[in-house]
């Protein structure tokens, strides 16, 4: 039997508070070499917050745990030296071009043969005809490429990435998952927050966060299922109409709009299906449906709001 490589990431019970306020609550996560783990979570979740834990921008106030097999209380400046950071905004020189926004990250991480390196990281991440252009002049979604260059300068074994596909168009966004995937197969490791439901679909695992707890963890498919989670989808002329008078029924726990139709959910399938019995009929279409995550997440939230 081959021996199991260690974990990429494996931290317990992370926390941090600001000004008494906990932020991250006991929070443990693992990861393996290779994944693309998918963070979630509405804004002020903690997952900002957790990804700076993890490398070395912030002191845990406790928890104990390993990235990249250092200390992550005691080794954090070890850890900075091994992984890719890309934060939420643009952070590079706006008045530097491409390239020499590059030759500036390589040099602060000591890069040797910078002249090819830089090469090989515009090559690869196709900016190579951008590469005199001065890097505030460039769409959003090249800043994000360009962005990601800097970060894999020096070669990483993992990438931190948060939200790195805001604002950017949906060509650009697969365009960066492509890259994500090629990485992978690298053995190169992502650990990525974002909130949209399709990137969240295309992560090996994912973590659910809100208000600084860990709500759920998994695959998509795991985490769906272990929602408990019951749909129907009701669709027939002038449906939208009925939303408001769903909402009020026993076991409806959310109506929410996907075209032409109304998904109905619900925990209590038993009652859930007794109160939409009514719209069963040759007026309206209904069909029980598997739960999406966009519904799980936002059923997790509201049971986060009511504990």
């Amino acid at each position: 039997m081959m021996a199991q490589e260690p974990l990429v990431i494996d931290v317990r019970n992370l926390t941090k508070s600001f000004a008494g306020k906990t932020v991250v609550d006991k929070l443990s996560l693992q990861v393996a070499p290779g994944e693309i783990y998918g963070f979630l979570g509405p804004n002020g979740s903690g997952k900002t917050t957790f990804i700076r834990m993890l490398c070395g921008l912030l002191r845990p106030d406790a928890g104990s745990g390993f990235c990249l097999g250092y200390d992550v209380l005691a080794e954090s400046e070890k850890i900075k030296t091994h992984i890719g950071y890309m934060a939420q905004r643009f952070s590079l020189y706006e008045d530097l071009s491409v390239r020499e926004n590059l030759n500036f990250m390589g040099r602060i991480y000591g890069i040797g043969n910078l002249r090819d390196a830089v090469g090989e990281t515009l090559e690869r991440m196709q900016l190579s005809p951008f590469a005199a252009q001065l890097a505030g002049t460039l769409s959003g979604g090249w800043k994000q490429r360009l962005a990601l260059a800097a970060c894999l300068l020096h070669r990483p074994r993992l990438l931190l990435l948060d939200e790195p596909t805001a604002g950017v168009d949906p060509k650009a966004r697969r365009d960066f998952w492509d890259d994500i995937y090629s990485l992978a197969a690298e053995g190169v490791t992502s650990l990525i927050s974002t909130h949209y439901m399709d990137e969240a679909e295309r992560c090996h695992r994912l973590a659910y966060l809100a208000y600084g707890n860990l709500l759920a963890s998994g695959t998509a498919d795991e985490v769906i299922k272990s929602s408990g989670l019951t749909t129907w989808s009701l669709s027939g002329k002038n449906v939208h109409r009925l939303a408001p008078t769903l909402k009020s029924l026993a076991g409806v726990e959310q109506v929410v709009p996907f075209g032409a139709t109304l998904h109905i959910s619900g925990h209590d399938a038993t009652q859930l299906e007794r109160s939409l019995q009514p719209f069963m009929n040759g007026e309206y279409t209904s069909r029980k449906t598997a739960a999406n995550l966009e519904e799980v997440f936002i059923s997790l939230m509201q049971q986060q709001r009511v504990a």
